[in-house]
């Protein structure tokens, strides 16, 4: 496998498909080579192959394959810590700690092995274009009754997120949060496990934005000026609030 170093690097994970797979298309059309990694080698093969970029299995809850990652990339201009989602509504009084311990493993945990790892690559980017963005959720922002798992994992993303960021100040790398609302992508068919129906009562006549959507936030975010800097965006679809 080989990465080309005269182009700029994206590195993309949970993007096997969803807003991952959609943002390695919209960077890519920028000319970016985009490095998409997911636990789905066979969907990351196919965008890839739309992409003109590199496939490379990853599952952000294991240090080793973090270690494997970093190995074979041979600069990282941006990093999208993409990866996570929710599982279940359990109520507090009915928590699957189980289901919980993986919410907070992949949402929290998972972006803290991947940003520690690719930092020291991002802050060496030419011309301090270094970015990590960050996608949160509006479930960091408002808490709901079945919710309180993946809330309380989004709102730990984005402490993580806003220490960072003060923490990095000095440093030549940006931090961005995008913070989505309802997109319909395959989010909810993973968090009621496979079950179609209640997946699909989610967005029924709703708006609901597209994975795409959230890519051209994406885009524009990583298309600015290295003096720039977004702090934090929230999309959501007009009938959302």
């Amino acid at each position: 496998m080989s990465i080309p170093t005269d182009k700029k690097i994206a590195v993309i994970t949970g993007a096997s498909s969803g807003i991952g797979a959609a943002t390695a298309e919209a960077l890519a059309e920028n000319g970016w080579h985009v490095v998409v990694a997911a636990r789905r080698k066979e969907r990351l093969d196919e965008v890839a192959d739309r992409t003109g970029g590199t496939a490379i299995e990853l599952d952000v809850t294991d240090q080793a394959s973090v270690d494997q990652l970093v190995e074979q990339l041979p600069r990282v201009d941006l990093l999208v810590n993409n990866a996570g989602g929710a599982l279940g509504l359990d109520h507090v009084r009915e928590a699957d700690l189980e289901d919980w311990q993986t919410m907070y493993d992949t949402n929290v945990l998972g972006v803290v092995r991947v940003t520690r790892a690719l930092l020291p690559k991002l802050v060496e980017a030419e011309d301090g274009e270094g970015l990590i963005i960050n996608i949160g959720s509006m479930a960091a922002w408002n808490a709901y009754p079945g919710g309180a798992g993946y809330n309380a994992a989004k709102f730990g993303l984005r402490a993580l997120t806003r220490a960072m960021r003060q923490e990095e100040v000095d440093n030549p790398v940006r931090i961005t949060e995008i913070d989505p609302g309802r997109v319909n992508t395959d989010f909810s068919l993973v968090r009621f496990k496979g079950d179609h129906n209640k997946a699909d009562a989610v967005y029924a006549d709703k708006l609901n934005l597209t994975a795409g959507d959230v890519a051209e936030a994406i885009r524009w975010v990583a298309s600015l000026p290295a003096h720039v800097n977004i702090d934090t965006l929230n999309i959501m679809p007009r009938d959302q609030a």
